[in-house]
């Protein structure tokens, strides 16, 4: 078992999963559908929540007791949690100006290469997160800033290099277009070998790091965006990722105790040999996906980065059949 899904609160955390699940579902569809959407969900609602922050840090640091006690500052104190919110903001943001052609920057070619910078940013943060374990206490537990008993031994350094390697498992960085309606921003060449290889590793990642929240960030949270880009919305996996972690972070800053302690609350079960299984078929997998990705290099003779290597690929072909220009 991975997680401690059992006893009387077992229908609610399944109900739990099933209402963030389908929220997430939701709310990326009323993100991507409409200007104002996006507009209120990445600009507006980040802007209250960064004026939010800055009242808590300043309330706690002048000794006020609604700051000392509120759960953001309780439990989401971490380095991790406010990088990572705002570094998918950041991608969301970019992700709009691409899509929408705001300004010189959505019309410059150079800036066709920001999705893949960005996604590899967020990579690394969770990259450091997992060398931190293992640096901190190797063979031991820590527990963080947030009162989280963490463990730290080879899991995360396997799951480090598998983050390392999933970079490289971004190709054709360049290959990036605007769907019809203006609803997304496409990346063709993202195809199932990065979706698969990035969510074995990601949701390694947060059962090694995240046991508090793994449950839902781990399954819930790369769910919504894989089933979307499989289902209808082909082409389109990174903007659903982005939006749903994004929202995800968002929630999660301001209701901590949601996935820390209520009834729909749900702890991994935190044994470091589960997680070294489970690290070790993240690295596997992102062995694998590089080694497929130089496969299409040398089969095509192309630069992947530079190139798409995916092209009359089944994934590839009904992405690019959604692009704006497409007959």
């Amino acid at each position: 078992m991975l997680f401690d899904v059992y006893g009387d609160n077992a229908v609610y955390q399944w109900i739990g999963w099933i209402i963030v699940f389908l929220a997430l579902v939701g709310f990326n569809e009323i993100a991507r559908r409409t200007k104002i959407g996006g507009i209120t969900c990445f600009l507006v609602i980040p802007g209250i929540l960064t004026a939010y922050f800055i009242a808590i840090y300043a309330g706690a640091a002048a000794g006020a007791e609604w700051a000392l006690n509120n759960p953001t500052y309780l439990y989401m104190n971490s380095w991790f949690h406010y990088a990572k919110l705002y570094a998918a903001t950041a991608g969301c943001i970019g992700f709009l100006i691409l899509k929408y052609h705001w300004g010189s920057l959505g019309k410059a070619e150079w800036f066709k290469c920001f999705p893949f910078v960005i996604v590899a940013i967020n990579i690394l943060i969770a990259v450091v997160s997992d060398f931190e374990s293992a640096v901190r206490a190797f063979g031991t537990t820590w527990v963080s800033s947030e009162g989280v008993t963490l463990y730290g031994g080879w899991h995360n350094v396997f799951n480090g290099v598998a983050g390392i390697l999933n970079i490289f498992v971004m190709t054709g960085w360049w290959g990036i277009y605007v769907s019809k309606k203006k609803q997304d921003m496409l990346w063709p060449d993202m195809t199932w070998v990065f979706i698969l290889s990035y969510d074995i590793w990601n949701f390694c990642y947060t059962y090694n790091c995240l046991p508090t929240h793994s449950w839902y960030c781990g399954l819930a949270l790369l769910l919504a965006p894989t089933v979307a880009n499989f289902f209808w919305n082909k082409g389109g996996w990174i903007q659903n990722r982005a939006y749903t972690l994004s929202l995800w972070c968002m929630f999660c800053q301001v209701v901590p105790m949601f996935a820390n302690d209520s009834i729909f609350a749900v702890q991994s079960v935190n044994n470091p040999d589960v997680n070294l299984v489970v690290s070790i078929l993240a690295l596997v997998a992102n062995v694998a996906a590089v080694g497929y990705v130089i496969y299409r290099a040398k089969k095509l003779g192309v630069n992947p980065y530079t190139h798409e290597v995916f092209k009359g690929t089944r994934d590839y072909e009904q992405a690019m059949l959604r692009e704006e220009n497409a007959a």
